[in-house]
Order: structure tokens, then C-alpha cells, then sequence
């Protein structure tokens, strides 16, 4: 980091300390040197969730030239094309830009609190300089081991380009029950609290149980799994650590099995909609299932009960299903 001894530390020269470079170009200068059509920096740019900036505008560091001169590199040798290197690269954006916020968010409280900002941010630097490179190794650790556990999936489904466009998995949506009426009971910083827990404990439970967590929506969580006996496990578990810890709000489970399609880390299909439309009939700290989920269940294993039927949006009358063990 270059900085002026006697000048107190700005907000630059914490971006300048994370960046490892300052700005040197304009969206126009990285593109003539990497030889790319403008227009094509900047849908990478955006893609990568970035505003854009003026024509005249420094923005753009030696890194930001060597990136785009990677991505270029591969589209130019034929590894990938151009529309395969947007959607990955939006969805490294994506992805980057939650972690990078959950990232500030755990960091910030270690700082010490009064002083000048000054003073602040010289402690800020010292911290990602400490935190930084092992932080670093661990996140291409994890990249490398999803990227693993993805590829095998992805061979379960077979060879046959049908069998490659939709899985056949349980989908479970965990939802906080009345959230909206908590958030202005208690606060910001305790609903942050208690949402940082809530997907900390629906995270672990599904993983225990040989699942996988599609997506964290604040009140509620979005998980898929491969057998519907440990889906059911999975949503016991959540009702277990949250709808009866008494520090916890109650919370509701739906399941429903079938077809979707998985797509840049996500998940789609008229079983992920059923799933999050059972959570409104189900009763709290309860879990209800669709018929597809409830006609995979052992009969001598599991005992279900049809409950009135309801309307549920976009799927007309449905009757939800409860389910105990026998």
C-alpha cells in the first residue's frame, strides 16, 4: 500500500490495500489492451454485478486488465463461448457480492470501536492483511470441493441428454413463521442476530442429513435432497433446533416431490413452488408434504393424513398432506 505518512488513512487506501493496485483506466483503455470490443467489457462488467462508469471515467486496475484478459483468453481458444463465459461469470458476481458483504459484516464488529477513522482504518487494513491469504486458500479449497460434489451429481443423472435436464429430488422450503410482524417487534440488529442463527442451524441440519441448501432468503430456507425419508429428517430437525428452542420464533416446513431443473446454483419446478405454497397451510413448528412425496414414504414406516383440501396459488385445490413415524 503507497500512502503519504503524514496523511491519515482514507477509505482509498483500504480499497487500494484490498485491490493490491490503483485505478489506472478507463473502460475503454482495458479493452484496447486486451483487444476486446468495448461493449463486450462492459456486459462482463455487469455481469460481474458491477455499476458502470463514464467514458472518461479511472476506474479499472491492472487486475481488472488481467481478468478480463483470462476470460478473453478462454473464449478466444475455444474452451468456452462468450454466452457460457457471461453466465459463469454472473454467476461468480453473484456469489462473490453475498460473500464479500457476509464477509464485512463478520469483520466489522473485531474493529475497535472509537478513534479516529483514520486510526479505524489503518486497523480495517492490518486485519484483511492478516485474515486475507488464509481466507483466500480456504475459499479455492471450497470452491474445489463443491465443484466436486457437483460434477458427481451430475453423473448420477445419467448420460442421456433428457435424463442431464431435470433431477428428480424432495424439495423442502423452512419458513419463519409471522416475520415480517417480529422484524418490527425486536429490532434490526436482534433480527439480524436471530436470522444469522436461523440459517446457521438450517444449514447444519441439512447437511447432516445428506442434503443441500439451494438458497437463504432471510426468513426462509430452500433446500433440496435425493431421498424423501431424509428430507423428512431434515425438516424434523429444523422444527426440532428452531420451533422448539423458546428463544427461537416458530417455524413451518413443506415438502413436495418431482422434477426440477438445477441452474446456476439454483433450483426450478412446480415442486419447489408447492414446497413454499405448503408452508402457508402448515400448522407451526409442523410439516406438510404433497402426495408425490407422500407415495414414496414406506407404509409400514410412516403414517399419513389427508387434510382438507385447499387453494393454494397456481396449483388450484390441494389437499396438503401431515406425516408421523408409525
Amino acid at each position: 500500500m503507497v500512502s503519504d505518512p503524514g496523511k491519515p488513512l482514507s477509505r482509498d487506501d483500504l480499497i487500494q490495500s484490498i485491490l493490491g493496485s490503483t485505478a489506472e483506466f478507463t473502460a475503454e483503455g482495458i479493452a484496447e489492451r486486451v483487444e476486446v470490443d468495448l461493449d463486450i467489457t462492459r456486459r462482463i462488467w455487469r455481469a460481474l454485478g458491477f455499476p458502470e462508469y463514464g467514458e472518461d471515467e479511472v476506474a479499472f486496475t491492472k487486475g481488472d486488465v488481467e481478468a478480463l484478459a483470462l476470460l478473453q483468453g478462454s473464449v478466444k481458444d475455444g474452451v468456452i463461448d462468450f454466452d457460457t463465459a457471461l453466465n459463469l461469470t454472473r454467476a461468480v458476481g453473484t456469489t462473490m457480492a453475498r460473500l464479500a458483504d457476509w464477509e464485512i459484516a463478520t469483520l466489522v464488529p473485531q474493529l475497535p470501536t472509537g478513534g479516529a477513522a483514520g486510526d479505524r482504518i489503518a486497523a480495517a487494513i492490518r486485519l484483511l492483511e492478516d485474515v486475507g491469504p488464509p481466507f483466500e486458500q480456504l475459499l479455492v479449497y471450497a470452491w474445489r470441493r463443491h465443484l466436486a460434489a457437483a460434477a458427481s451429481r451430475v453423473e448420477a443423472f445419467g448420460s442421456d441428454d433428457e435424463e442431464l435436464k431435470t433431477t428428480e429430488v424432495t424439495v423442502g422450503f423452512a419458513d419463519i413463521v409471522a416475520f415480517s410482524a417480529l422484524s418490527n417487534e425486536i429490532g434490526e440488529e436482534r433480527i439480524g442476530d436471530l436470522v444469522e442463527v436461523f440459517e446457521s442451524r438450517c444449514h447444519d441440519v441439512v447437511s447432516t442429513n445428506h442434503g443441500r441448501v439451494i438458497k437463504s432468503l432471510g426468513d426462509s430456507v430452500l433446500f433440496v435432497c435425493d431421498d424423501p425419508i431424509r428430507a423428512l429428517d431434515i425438516a424434523d430437525g429444523i422444527i426440532g433446533v428452531i420451533g422448539r428452542d423458546p428463544r427461537m420464533p416458530d417455524v413451518r416446513l413443506g415438502l413436495a416431490s418431482g422434477g426440477v431443473v438445477m441452474r446456476m446454483g439454483d433450483v426450478f419446478g412446480p415442486p419447489v413452488n408447492l414446497a413454499a405454497r405448503l408452508t402457508a397451510v402448515a400448522r407451526r413448528n409442523r410439516m406438510i408434504i404433497d402426495e408425490a412425496t407422500a407415495h414414496m414414504l414406506p407404509d409400514d414406516q410412516f403414517e399419513t393424513r389427508r387434510l382438507p383440501a385447499r387453494p393454494l396459488r397456481g396449483f388450484g385445490l390441494v389437499e396438503p398432506i401431515t406425516v408421523r413415524p408409525r
